[in-house]
């Protein structure tokens, strides 16, 4: 495909994609979901973007992986939305913040508070981060379908993953009922609200998270109970991807 046809950090063509994305950290797992869809195709694979078009219970969909952080993530949603997505739902890992949230549990998120190192250069520090109720709402449906652990409420998006020498207040989140934490959502959810798309995310628990371990050597998302949730948070965010109606 020309250059001109493609966007320029992603390498997605900027006509003729599906309007709903599923997007995920890591390109394997994009690959991954995508064996799960009819009539697949890779569209583009460029940097830590790598993307597929399939159908899902009949309906088309682009499953992309936008790698770890939200400076980088935020340029695979902006290309996404220039293209004409118009729903887009995170399928990510997260730690938990709260007792009674297991591994492999799934976390809907309706808001986020926005520590992700991007949206306050794009936004004023008041602005929300919030995910559409409709997006939530069918995701919640979807657990239940699938009869998956769930738990609704905030997560927090930092950008910084194992923890430095300042104080960036965790005890206060888990005071406040912050469930769980992560890397990307909030800079989805801000951009997706300044543009009028549907967004929400679905997060699957995949340990402690890092201000909780000793050093890096006590993190380990490579286990049966979190493949498990994986599996099962597939198949409700694509579900819920899909049952959204079509926006007018």
């Amino acid at each position: 495909m020309n250059q001109v046809d493609t966007f320029p950090v992603t390498g997605l063509p900027k006509r003729g994609l599906p309007t709903r994305a599923l997007v995920v950290g890591d390109p394997f797992r994009a690959e991954q979901i995508s064996t799960q869809l009819g009539n697949v195709r890779q569209v583009a694979h460029q940097r830590e973007y790598r993307s597929f078009v399939g159908e899902w219970n009949g309906t088309e969909v682009i499953v992309s992986s936008h790698g770890v952080g939200a400076p980088g993530a935020i340029c695979l949603f902006q290309e996404l939305m220039d293209a004409g997505v118009d729903t887009i739902i995170r399928l990510g890992t997260a730690g938990a913040l709260l007792r009674g949230i297991g591994d492999g549990d799934l976390i809907i998120a309706e808001s986020c508070v926005r520590d992700d190192g991007v949206t306050h250069q794009l936004v004023p520090e008041s602005y929300p981060a919030a995910a559409s109720p409709e997006v939530v709402l069918a995701l919640a449906a979807a657990a239940l379908a699938h009869d998956a652990p769930h738990h609704r409420g905030i997560v927090w998006t930092r950008a910084a993953f194992y923890p430095g020498i300042i104080d960036l207040n965790q005890a206060g989140y888990v005071k406040l009922g912050v469930l769980a934490i992560e890397m990307e959502l909030s800079a989805l959810l801000v951009l997706a609200s300044t543009r009028g798309v549907r967004a929400g995310g679905g997060l699957v628990i995949d340990g402690a998270n890092a201000d909780d371990l000793v050093d890096t050597t006590g993190y380990d998302p490579h286990r049966t109970v979190v493949a498990d949730g994986v599996a099962r948070g597939m198949a409700v965010t694509l579900d819920a991807l899909v049952a959204l109606p079509e926006l007018a």
